[in-house]
């Protein structure tokens, strides 16, 4: 269970629907955010609503009830945790394409989706040898933790699953093999389009994590748990262990990947400006530029104030 006593209430949510006119929706969305003192980052798009924010607990009611009212989000799902300080800079509302870029403009999760498995029975699915199961995330989220015996399909970027799906499919067929199919993400949104995906591409028996590893993480003990790290979330929390409780995590800010201690040590590592993952990705002239931007940084908190250059991804 999440420890009550945080006195911040964080809430991640999303909802595929078809918005007649998203950008209508965008400046109410956005006041009454203001208005409530919650902050965070949430996408509108024609296919729905997706975002994470963080407030008060009747700051996050009263937003919540206002999406609820939103056309064809009536029961919507969302997940609440909680933080020791507010893990977001500023509140914006965004205008977007797809709610999750997949780049495939045929996949309507209202139309075909994967089976949703409840936490309760994940464990059950894939401990069934006859299961692959599959992590849709990127490769930096993968690296801090996953389930038990995933694929990894090492992904740059969400855009990358379609192919890298086909070609994993195809290499499956050679070997005679029809395996069951089991997707998970952080918070169920990613499967509601890979699993649509892999509907489209004829493969029927394709289950999805029920509310992702967030769901799974708070409901499921420890001690029954087939999760094996820490899971990152897009916020200054950066990373969330069993009963989502605040992980061991930092933030690179030169490459946004999640950094441990052992990163640290590194002579790689300069806060605000490089670890191991990018130090060789990035050129001196660039590493000069993170310098000034922490060095402002600094002097920001120093005397008080915020500086929005090191704001997380919402």
């Amino acid at each position: 269970m999440t420890d009550t006593s945080l006195p911040v209430c964080v809430a991640a949510l999303y909802h595929f629907t078809s918005f007649e006119d998203h950008a209508a929706l965008r400046q109410p969305l956005l006041e009454l955010c203001q208005r409530e003192g919650v902050k965070g980052s949430l996408l509108l798009a024609r296919e729905g609503i997706n975002g994470t924010i963080a407030g008060s607990d009747a700051g996050i009611d009263a937003v919540l009830a206002h999406i609820n009212g939103l056309p064809g989000c009536v029961g919507f799902d969302y997940k609440k945790s909680r933080a020791r300080t507010m893990p977001f800079l500023r509140m914006k509302v965004r205008l977007k394409k797809e709610i999750v870029t997949m780049g495939q403009p045929d996949i309507d999760p209202h139309v075909c989706v994967g089976r949703y498995v409840e936490p309760k029975d994940w464990n059950a699915l894939i401990s069934d040898p006859d299961t692959v199961v599959m992590d849709t995330r990127n490769d930096y989220e993968v690296a801090i933790g996953t389930f038990r015996g995933a694929v990894d399909p090492n992904l740059k970027t969400f855009r990358a699953f379609p192919e890298w799906f086909r070609n994993w499919r195809k290499e499956v067929e050679a070997q005679g093999r029809t395996p069951k199919i089991a997707m998970f993400c952080t918070g169920g949104i990613r499967c509601e389009k890979s699993t649509a995906f892999a509907r489209q591409e004829g493969v029927e028996d394709v289950y999805h994590l029920k509310g992702g590893i967030l769901k799974y993480l708070e409901e499921i003990p420890e001690e029954e748990s087939l999760w094996d790290g820490e899971c990152f979330v897009f916020d200054q929390r950066v990373s969330v262990g069993h009963g989502l409780k605040l992980g061991r995590y930092d933030l690179c800010h030169a490459c946004r990947a999640p950094i441990s201690a052992e990163d640290k040590q590194s002579s790689h590592y300069e806060e605000g400006v490089s670890c191991p993952h990018c130090y060789d990705q990035k050129t001196e002239a660039q590493r000069q530029r993170y310098r000034e931007r922490q060095r402002q940084a600094q002097l920001a908190e120093q005397q008080g104030r915020i500086h929005l250059g090191d704001e997380a991804q919402g």
